[in-house]
């Protein structure tokens, strides 16, 4: 007998709501739950199934590596993991690679490389982490304490030291906080979990400049925004601002679970041996299937795509605006699409989920006045199609 929703009630830990459905099966930009009905997915795994479910190339490739070797520890090296980490250097700024297994791992190891760099360079005073209100950096103690939600991080006792929060795009609230104690400012290029908010080319740039003026790391979060998602392979890549580390996951293992943090040589020479680990991080099962996701990824045709489905669907959820004036602003960048509801809707993100649920439609919320989108970038134009269309008749009975 399969196991079933009530299931998770019974034995899971109750940190999670899960929808009422089970999906068992995925193909494309298709889902399947265990009674044979068929999803479109615009959700994507929370921007995490960059080329949807199970696409050719990582199937190979896992199945390829499954039949060699799955783990060693870092006590010793593999080739999967040496030939992604040559690949990433050589499609970004960073010169080194630090293998992980999620985006709040990437980011633990963001800011600890940061704070030793700052401290190595400039004794312990210097230590302070810079954050965005609203931002959303991991779940580790660390990471949901830089991450400015108190509805996360409360609730767990004293929180680490040495943490501030600025406003986002507000060039000002970070010049007043900012001082010669400063280790790192991190920022997600895109406010992801608060709204698909973009930063602006300026912000970015204003927070560049400020952290050379400070000597201070530039830490850009692309956990969300990296490996295609804005239509280059990151994001930094979009706004001409480079960071001095960058944390990647989600996209990168295309549904499989693998983190990244990459800097460049002097800053990454601050973690000798010793100093940070992981066990699992860099295995070579995980290097498999993320080498060839980037291949697919890291190609000017599909990086050219993500533009062309982009103006597909926002064109798409403007006609459907256009009749229904649900959504007030639609925005994002590439395929990580904000529609943010208009006053009359405020708060009811989550009743369009489930409309869009029972229209066979996976959706996400991006807080609670904002519907987000983050489909696979090769998704087809027949499945966008449709899914606007199962969105449609989800925002008509939405509104009654």
């Amino acid at each position: 007998m399969s196991p079933t929703r009530a299931d998770f009630d019974q034995y899971m830990v109750p940190n999670y709501a899960p929808a009422a459905f089970v999906p068992v099966r995925g193909l494309g930009s298709r889902v399947w739950d265990q009674a044979g009905r068929e999803f479109v997915d615009f959700a994507g795994g929370i921007a995490v199934n960059s080329l949807g479910h199970c696409h050719p190339a990582a199937v190979a490739a896992l199945t390829e590596q499954a039949n060699k070797l799955w783990h060693v520890s870092n006590v010793f090296t593999n080739e999967p993991a040496l030939a992604l980490a040559e690949k990433l250097v050589g499609a970004t700024f960073a010169d080194r690679v630090f293998f992980c297994n999620s985006g709040a791992e990437a980011n633990e190891a963001a800011l600890k490389l940061a704070r030793r760099v700052a401290i190595d360079r400039f004794g312990p005073q210097k230590h302070k982490v810079l954050s965005a209100v609203n931002s959303f950096h991991g779940r580790t103690f660390f990471t949901v304490s830089v991450g400015g939600q108190p509805k996360y991080s409360d609730g767990f006792g004293p929180r680490p030291e040495g943490i501030a929060h600025f406003e986002y795009n507000n060039l000002a609230s970070v010049e007043a906080l900012i001082d010669d104690e400063t280790a790192c400012v991190i920022i997600e290029p895109i406010l992801g979990e608060s709204g698909v908010l973009p930063a602006t080319r300026e912000f970015l740039q204003g927070l560049r400049a400020l952290c050379d003026k400070h000597n201070a790391l530039l830490v850009f979060d692309e956990v969300q925004t990296g490996m295609g998602r804005t239509g280059h392979l990151f994001a930094y890549q979009y706004f001409g601002v480079t960071p001095d580390i960058l944390s990647s996951a989600k996209s990168l293992g295309g549904g499989f679970p693998i983190g990244a943090m990459l800097a460049t040589e002097a800053i990454a020479s601050h973690l000798t041996v010793g100093t940070h680990g992981t066990t699992y991080g860099g295995n070579p099962l995980a290097c498999a299937v993320a080498g060839a996701v980037f291949d697919v990824i890291n190609d000017p045709a599909t990086l050219a795509g993500v533009a062309e489905k982009r103006a597909r669907i926002v064109a798409g959820l403007e006609e459907i605006n256009a009749e229904l004036g649900v959504f007030g602003t639609i925005r994002g960048l590439g395929l990580l699409i904000g529609a943010a509801l208009k006053p009359e809707y405020e708060g009811r993100a989550k009743d369009v989920l489930s409309a869009a649920t029972a229209e066979g439609l996976m959706v996400l919320m991006a807080g609670p006045n904002v519907i987000r989108f983050a489909p696979s970038l090769v998704i087809d134009d027949a499945d966008i199609d449709e899914g606007l269309a199962r969105f449609a008749r989800a925002l008509r009975a939405f509104k009654g």
